[in-house]
């Protein structure tokens, strides 16, 4: 088995190379946080319909009405 001599380049990424991946991943992270600010718009009135239901549910099956 051959061991790597201390003198070799292992990293081969250049910084520009480093660069653009972290440009990508900061892009990608914006664009998530503008599809989780336009569905919670959208979406944000559904948690308390949803708890509404439930409750209202629970009620009409302790009266035997479902």
């Amino acid at each position: 088995m051959r061991l790597p001599s201390p003198d070799t380049d292992r990293a081969a990424l250049e910084v520009e190379d480093l660069l653009k991946i972290i440009l990508v991943l900061v892009a990608i992270l914006l664009v998530l946080e503008v599809l989780d600010a336009v569905f919670g718009f959208i979406f944000g009135f559904a948690g308390p319909l949803v708890g509404l239901v439930i409750i209202v549910l629970i009620v009409l099956w302790l009266l035997d009405r479902i």
